[in-house]
């Protein structure tokens, strides 16, 4: 036997009194927010850092050789310069809830990881800070991702 719905409540799909459309939404979805706000810092600071890297290489803290992946600066500068734009573009997806926008923003997250753990010789901490926020990006876009939809 089925249990009827209470007199208050409206039929799936229907809207409420109000004219609103319930949604599955929930305030997980602001964790979308965060990680479009993170991916613009995250891109702004790989091109303030590639940005260094071309013009002030005597700024880090060892030469082209101390590095983890043995490439120039000018090499690590482009590197950090190119995925930085391509991060603030993905935060920028993000925000307009592009479909794309989120795989693009993973996988540019994993990529930004992986290019700052060999970057980390130059620059410990910096470096550490900016694989905790993709770490965060990741993990935001992956469980909460789908909300933003909505």
């Amino acid at each position: 036997m089925t249990q009827a719905s209470s007199p208050g409540a409206p039929a799936p799909g229907r809207p409420t009194t109000t004219g609103v459309q319930p949604t599955s939404m929930t305030g997980w979805v602001g964790w979308i927010a965060f990680a479009g706000f993170m991916m613009l810092m995250l891109g702004t600071f790989h091109i303030i850092q590639g940005l260094v890297a071309l013009f002030r290489d005597e700024y880090f803290l060892v030469g082209k050789n101390g590095l983890t992946v043995h490439l120039d600066y000018t090499a690590w500068g482009w590197v950090h310069l190119i995925g930085g734009v391509l991060v603030l573009v993905a935060g920028i997806g993000l925000f307009t809830a592009q479909w794309w926008a989120r795989s693009i923003a993973v996988g540019l997250a994993l990529l930004s990881a992986v290019a700052n753990i060999g970057f980390l010789a130059a620059y410990p901490i910096w470096s550490t800070i900016m694989i905790a926020i993709d770490i965060l990006v990741i993990w935001a876009v992956t469980v909460h991702g789908a909300e933003l939809r909505e």
